[in-house]
């Protein structure tokens, strides 16, 4: 992954943090700042999971890509929200 890919990653990282925030049901008591952090980090997990099956070279819209990030970061709001709720 380049330069290009890891600055594609980050802008899509917000997005998939925002998307995988809306798919968690009810309130989560995080700040924006963690939600762009781990849409960040789910893009780039997914990005890899997705490159390891094969899947990163479609022509398009890679959407099993997308939905491997979304649901990572889905799953990562849910612990993180679990983990920081506790912690109160």
């Amino acid at each position: 992954m380049g330069i290009g890919g890891i600055i594609s990653a980050i802008v899509v990282g917000a997005i998939i943090g925002a998307l995988g925030r809306l798919v968690v049901r009810g309130k989560q008591n995080i700040s924006i700042l963690i939600t762009i952090v781990i849409g960040i980090v789910a893009a780039l997990i997914g990005t890899w999971i997705a490159s390891l099956a094969g899947w990163d070279e479609t022509s398009g819209v890679d959407v099993l890509e997308l939905v491997i990030q979304v649901v990572l970061a889905a799953l990562f709001v849910s612990l993180y929200a679990g983990w920081a709720g506790k912690r109160r």
